[in-house]
């Protein structure tokens, strides 16, 4: 179903999903991120093991290169998936099955992959990818959404509009940003509304939450909200 970006970010090593179909809930089955480790995007015929047993596979030191080769190579319906992703060290791997729906592809750059199908055309993930390259000065979400936007305005799904999704994996085990828009006649500009709310006091707000290196974090309120007000919006 449809494209997505997946990255990891140079500047702090997180890792960055994100998706827009015409389908329902895209968020909840494509989109797999695991902190240290990486992120995979599974799509077209979307089988979402691929997400999960590649990351275990990946946890035990295979690159995402080898881990993905080995789930596809027991999908007997892979030459109708397109998976793609990128790992810890930032080796990308892309698939395109050969019976997926035109238009469809997938681009990559250094440490960030597009690939989309049921395209309005090429220029979809193209525009994404160049939009991204484009952006290095931008927060990483907001790289990410932006690029997300470029291949909207190329034209997207073919097929038209329903969900979209940002996911955005820091150094913990839960997710940094994991943002849904399910159901909504504009999916990606409702998703950047939601991002602004995020950006605002949640993501200075999810810093005081407890982490591996501080399993309880501030549980003070008064010390908690001074930190809120502090870093919020950076």
């Amino acid at each position: 179903m449809t494209w997505s970006i997946v990255a990891r970010d140079p500047k702090s090593g997180r890792f960055g999903i994100a998706v827009a179909t015409c389908a329902f809930a895209v968020g909840a089955i494509c989109p797999w991120s695991r902190a240290g480790t990486g992120a995979i995007s599974t799509q077209a015929h979307t089988n979402p093991m691929h997400g999960p047993l590649a990351m275990d596979l990946m946890t035990r030191g295979l690159p995402i290169t080898e881990a993905l080769v080995m789930t596809l190579a027991h999908d007997e319906g892979r030459e109708i998936r397109q998976v793609h992703g990128v790992d810890a060290k930032g080796n990308i791997f892309a698939h395109t099955g050969t019976n997926c729906v035109d238009w469809c592809g997938h681009v990559t750059g250094d440490k960030v992959t597009v690939a989309g199908n049921m395209l309005a055309g090429p220029a979809v993930v193209a525009d994404t990818l160049a939009r991204y390259q484009a952006t290095p000065e931008l927060e990483f979400g907001d790289r990410l959404l932006t690029a997300l936007e470029s291949g909207e305005a190329a034209g997207g799904d073919k097929r038209g509009k329903q969900s979209a999704a940002l996911l955005i994996q820091g150094s913990e085990p839960y997710a940094e940003a994991d943002i849904r828009v399910d159901d909504h006649p504009e999916p990606v500009t409702e998703l950047r509304r939601l991002f602004h709310i995020y950006a605002g006091s949640r993501r200075a707000y999810m810093r005081t939450m407890g982490g591996i290196g501080d399993f309880a974090g501030i549980v003070d309120d008064v010390e908690r909200d001074a930190f809120v007000e502090k870093h919020e919006g950076v």
